[in-house]
């Protein structure tokens, strides 16, 4: 059985403060997008995990959020089984898109349908809530306001599709560390306002980011510029800029590599108002 776990962009993230966990608390705006990666899962008797993945730099261990996910179903079901899985990866890493969460979310909604386990939504929502922030967010997959760390998940009933070109400058950066510089830093966030819809576009940690990694501003301002750019921003802790675009957008990746170079990695996709992911 084949499952999708879609990417996501956050349209809006601002830090309200620091948590007494250590965590940061956080309200955050996030929607799916019809860039996916694929799981092909296959259970049979035993236990473990069989884990395989088209990335050769992310880890096949333990450490691997799919096979947390796959650890954590198990324990909380009492169900053993061995799990062969392989990730074809289409969602890059260290780019604010949330693919290693999507991941270890559909590895839970895939276990609970292919054991048919009857695990409910919230069930479900609090089981992906002990492998990270963002990944009760992909339990359901639809446009939502998070809060708290992110495990508090309320649907956005009306939403705006839209198109959206992704930007992944030639580096990751560690979520960790962006929450560190925010801490650290004394700048605030750009003044002029952007909204998709009614939601405003803000990002809490542009302003730290966008001190280290200097490229990313002048990205910014250069989609903004564009024509058939409607409004950019960075998604999470970055490193992906995003621009929503209409069909006047039409040579814009054209245009951005032979500003930029090659080294960015480009992807047009749908900003979506339903979960993409189902099973083929």
């Amino acid at each position: 059985m084949v499952f999708l776990a879609p990417a996501k962009i956050n349209l809006s993230l601002r830090i309200l403060g620091k948590r007494a966990d250590g965590f940061h608390e956080i309200e955050t705006v996030m929607a799916p997008l019809s860039l996916a990666d694929t799981l092909d899962i296959e259970l049979g008797e035993g236990s473990g995990v069989e884990f395989t993945c088209s990335d050769t730099s992310l880890p096949l261990d333990g450490t691997n959020l799919v096979c947390r996910a796959v650890d954590a179903f198990s324990r909380h079901t009492g169900r053993q089984f061995h799990a062969r899985i392989h990730l074809e990866k289409k969602i890059p890493h260290g780019a604010g898109l949330g693919g290693g969460s999507s991941d270890a979310a559909s590895t839970l909604k895939a276990l609970n349908t292919i054991l048919g386990s009857g695990l409910s939504v919230a069930d479900l929502e609090s089981l992906a809530g002990t492998l990270g922030s963002d990944v009760p967010f992909f339990i359901r997959s639809c446009p939502a306001i998070c809060r708290g760390r992110g495990e508090i998940v309320e649907p956005i009933t009306s939403f705006s599709e839209a198109n959206v070109l992704l930007v992944k400058p030639p580096f990751p950066i560690p979520t960790p560390w962006a929450y560190q510089a925010y801490q650290k830093s004394n700048k605030s966030a750009e003044t002029f306002r952007q909204f998709h819809g009614s939601i405003e576009l803000m990002n809490d940690l542009e302003a730290p980011v966008f001190s280290k990694y200097l490229v990313l501003p002048v990205l910014k301002r250069w989609l903004l510029d564009q024509v058939g750019v409607l409004s950019a921003m960075m998604s999470g802790s970055g490193s992906t800029i995003f621009a929503i675009v209409n069909k006047d957008a039409v040579d814009l990746e054209a245009r951005l590599l032979s500003e930029f170079g090659s080294p960015f990695l480009l992807h047009r996709c749908q900003l979506m108002g339903s979960s993409p992911m189902g099973l083929q």
